[in-house]
């Protein structure tokens, strides 16, 4: 299995012959080193409707075929673009081929908004447990801080987590720092920072201020190292 960071908040997942993008916001993200041409996932789950994170979803699934598992307005939105989706929604977990996803909660918004600036709501944003070949990932969406976190890692030990440090939107370095030590992953990645001017941050700011976990800073394209 190979686990790779793409900017912004973008995930792949290779596993037993499968490709799972999460939030594929590629088109438009100066951090991402992937071109849409490029990349055939069999599955993309999606946190929640922002652009930036809805992203290049509908041309992927359309032109791969691929599976949209996303929350379940989200998902109803993206099946009326002629996508194949499974919609689910927080606290629901579901077992597939490749392995099974849960949602989980996050305290952020999620709408879309289309080419003539019409905002289309969609439903509650989520986070993302992933569990694949006996290991666990949580992906957190764009998230405030919220308490709740322990309970996530209480009842779901995670082995690499996915935090947003980017502020203004999101949580900033500081309390990503204190979900780290809610959550106790072995592994964290930074993510959603650096790609607009409101989200500018050093990641080794946060880096410094996590304790009892390995702080993996990658860049675009570079691999999680699981040893």
């Amino acid at each position: 299995m190979e686990i790779s960071y793409h900017g912004h908040s973008v995930v792949k997942i290779q596993s037993k012959g499968k490709t799972i993008l999460i939030d594929p916001f590629i088109n438009g993200n100066g951090q991402t080193d992937l071109k849409v041409a490029d990349e055939a996932p069999d599955i993309i789950l999606l946190t929640h409707g922002h652009n930036d994170h809805v992203g290049d979803t509908v041309e992927l699934a359309k032109k791969n075929d691929a599976l949209v598992i996303a929350p379940n307005e989200l998902a109803n939105w993206i099946s009326w673009q002629g996508v194949k989706v499974h919609p689910m929604h927080i606290g629901g977990a579901k077992e597939f081929d490749f392995g099974k996803v849960k949602f989980t909660q996050a305290f952020h918004g999620s709408s879309y908004v289309t080419e003539n600036n019409e905002i289309i709501y969609m439903g509650m944003p989520a986070g993302i447990l992933v569990f694949i070949e006996g290991i666990t990932i949580y992906h957190a969406g764009d998230t405030a801080l919220f308490s709740d976190m322990k309970l996530i890692g209480e009842r779901h030990p995670i082995d690499i987590a996915f935090l947003p440090i980017g502020d203004n939107f999101t949580m900033g370095p500081e309390d990503a720092a204190c979900a780290v030590a809610f959550l106790k992953p072995k592994i964290v990645v930074p993510i959603h920072y650096n790609t607009f001017p409101p989200i500018e941050q050093d990641p080794q700011v946060f880096a410094d201020l996590v304790q009892n976990s390995e702080v993996q800073i990658l860049k675009a394209g570079e691999k999680v190292n699981c040893s």
